[in-house]
Formats: structure tokens, C-alpha cells, sequence
């Protein structure tokens, strides 16, 4: 619960028995911001409460809405949140997503799950991983421009040296007691002593890519920025082989820095891929309409999908267009966003690109090439 995978994703995109309610809303991390949370989640529920009282009796709209009123009391949890919260649910699923990006206020009841919210933070073109390094120590962070977090790891993978030469010794493994200060600050360990040479360095540098690329990066497929002192990125580079360690890194100690301040300097080495990746989007997407292989039309763009036809769909991030996708024609329908059977048009394109194999891209307003709210090239 609560990390959003592309393995999630997909499960969501696939039928559900309706009414798949979605819930989105943003949240906050601190005191005294995250008072008001719970409070807009309850008014959320309202309007859910409303759509669903059209089509079923009172009794049966109470039981459905049972997991949501629970969660809107759990006091534990609104002091744990994130940026932004996602609630699915059905008569079988529940899935309560947090994630480092704000979503606008919004309830919809409808056929299937309203997932374009989630697609923008997976498809988003500024996601990134950090890998903070020093000789001795390995921390993972995951996050955007806008948030960082720290990512939690298991026993697989080594954080500490000493991992590795005691497991090559055939050591139980050493318990790590937590600390305070900068990313990948020094952790107590307890029951064997510390041995620094270059030898083990390099070794240790060889098991944290094994481990980082298998659990992290791989899965992931999203770029890599090494934050390490030079001469550990010199040796980082020489031995690793993750295909998404990105060229550029931040040369500085990582201990010595704030999560933010990692943050900041890894979205200055990033910011010009992602603006460069966004303008080459946009360029494709305009060479393809000028060829007649492309439209920002949603009634065509909506019947090419159907057909397997787009290969990289562009949606614009903030837009909502209320209606129906027949997914066997490709027709469209415009309808109140309230109406049970509606969606969001756009939500319903991404996932039948996705669903027939091909790429989809949320990317900011201003860089839209086209003013719908979607662009598509087709494959032929």
C-alpha cells in the first residue's frame, strides 16, 4: 500500500466490476497544513456519496463507502502523508497511493478507474533516481523536481561496506542503527570492524550496482544521477553497468547535504534533458501531423487507438475532457463528468495506447504542441 508501481498501473487499467470510485486530492507532509486533509477527504467522499445515490439504495451506498470513512479517521495516516493521495476503490480492490506530486481535488464514479492522474507521475518526463554514494555507505532516493524522498531498502541490499566483506566471510549480518544528519550520514554498526581499502571499495561499488540496477533502476527505467565525491565517481563509472546512469552527476559529499539540496543540484544537472526530451516530443509530434501520421483530434486519435495505430500518445496534464470512448469503434461521446458510465476521454486514450503496446507522455501545458490537450503519431 501506498507506492505506486507500473505493476500497479497496469492491474488498475484492466476491468473492474463498477463502480470504481477514484479519489484524488492533494495532501501535506507537515503541521499545521495536514489538518485540513482529512477534512477535504470527507467532502470528497460527499460528492462520491451523491453520484452513487443515483443508481443505488442508501444502505448499499453506506457499506461501499465504509473503507473511505474508515480511512478518513485513521489520524495516524494524515500525519504521514506525502504530496498527493490517490483512493481506488471497488467492490474488490482498495488501493490507497501516495505520491511526491500534488493532484487537484477530484471524486468520479464511474465503469472503470480514472487513472491519468497516476499515468502523469509515471510517464512524467521529470522523474529521476538518486544514487548517493560515498566509500562506505549507499543510499537510494527516488523523486522529481519538486520532492525527494528517501527510498527504503532490504536486507539484499548492501548500504554499508561491511555488508559485503561480512558476507564474503560468511558473517551474520550486522544490525544498522539509525542516525541523524545528511544523505547516506554514517550508521553505527555493531559486531565486526571496519576495513577500508581500495580493494573493498571497489568491490563494494561493484555489489551496490548489482543490487541498485536489479532492485531500483531496472524496474524503474528511469534515469540515475550519481551524487558522490569525484574521485568516487571516477570509480563508480569505471565498474558499473546500469545503462541509465546519466553522464553528469553532483560532486559532492553526500553526508554533507540536506535532502532538498540533493534535490536541488540533481534537478540542475537533470533540467536540461527533461526540457530537451519535451522539445524533441513536441517535434515528432509536429514532423508526424505534417505527413498526415499524426492528429490532435480526439475523435480521430480515439479511433487509431482503438486500431493499434498510435505510437506515442502526448496528453496535457491538467486537462480533463468529460465522455464515453467506445472501445470497440473508437467513438466518442461528450457527457457530464458525473454521469456513472463517464470519464475522462483522455484517461480512457492513454489506456488503450498503453494497452495496445504504445508510449504515452504527460507533459506540462506549455509544452503541449497542439491546444486539445492531446497529440498523437501514428505508426502508420
Amino acid at each position: 500500500m501506498y507506492q505506486l508501481t507500473t505493476d500497479k498501473l497496469s492491474s488498475l487499467m484492466a476491468a473492474h466490476d463498477p463502480p470504481c470510485i477514484s479519489i484524488y486530492q492533494p495532501t501535506h507532509r507537515h503541521h499545521p497544513e495536514n489538518q485540513q486533509d482529512p477534512i477535504r477527504f470527507r467532502n470528497l467522499i460527499r460528492t462520491v456519496e451523491e453520484s452513487l445515490l443515483r443508481h443505488s439504495e442508501q444502505r448499499d451506498v453506506e457499506k461501499r463507502l465504509e473503507p473511505l470513512r474508515e480511512l478518513a479517521s485513521n489520524r495516524h495516516f494524515w500525519n504521514h502523508t506525502r504530496d498527493g493521495l490517490a483512493v481506488l476503490l471497488n467492490s474488490d480492490v482498495l488501493e490507497i497511493i501516495q505520491i511526491q506530486r500534488t493532484f487537484p481535488e477530484l471524486a468520479i464514479v464511474a465503469n472503470s478507474f480514472h487513472i491519468k492522474p497516476l499515468l502523469r507521475y509515471l510517464q512524467s518526463a521529470d522523474r529521476f533516481q538518486v544514487l548517493a554514494l560515498t566509500r562506505d555507505s549507499a543510499v537510494v532516493f527516488a523523486g522529481n523536481r519538486y520532492a525527494l524522498d528517501e527510498e527504503p531498502v532490504n536486507d539484499e541490499f548492501p548500504s554499508r561496506l561491511e555488508q559485503v566483506a561480512m558476507a564474503e566471510r560468511g558473517e551474520p549480518r550486522a544490525s544498522v542503527a539509525g542516525s541523524s544528519g545528511g544523505v547516506g550520514s554514517p550508521k553505527i554498526m555493531h559486531g565486526h570492524d571496519e576495513n577500508r581499502d581500495d580493494i573493498e571499495t571497489e568491490k563494494y561499488f561493484r555489489a551496490v550496482d548489482r543490487a541498485f540496477t536489479t532492485q531500483f533502476s531496472g524496474p524503474s527505467g528511469l534515469p540515475v544521477l550519481l551524487a558522490a565525491l569525484p574521485e568516487h565517481q571516477a570509480l563508480f563509472r569505471r565498474v558499473s553497468q546500469n545503462q541509465l546512469l546519466q553522464p553528469e552527476g553532483t560532486n559532492s559529499n553526500p553526508r554533507a547535504l540536506s535532502t532538498d539540496s540533493l534535490r536541488q543540484q540533481a534537478w540542475g544537472v537533470l533540467e536540461p534533458y527533461y526540457l530537451a526530451r519535451l522539445d524533441e516530443l513536441g517535434e515528432s509530434y509536429r514532423t508526424a501531423a505534417a505527413r498526415q501520421s499524426g492528429s490532435a483530434i480526439l475523435s480521430e486519435v480515439a479511433q487509431a487507438a482503438v486500431a493499434g495505430r498510435v505510437g506515442t500518445l502526448l496528453l496535457e496534464a491538467d486537462r480533463i475532457i468529460p465522455g464515453v470512448i467506445d472501445r470497440t469503434t473508437g467513438a466518442v461521446r461528450s457527457c457530464d463528468l458525473q454521469t456513472p458510465e463517464a470519464d475522462d476521454m483522455l484517461d480512457d486514450l492513454a489506456e488503450l495506447v498503453l494497452g495496445k503496446g504504445g508510449t504515452v507522455v504527460v507533459v506540462p501545458s506549455e509544452r503541449m504542441p497542439a491546444p486539445t490537450g492531446l497529440a498523437a503519431s501514428y505508426r502508420y
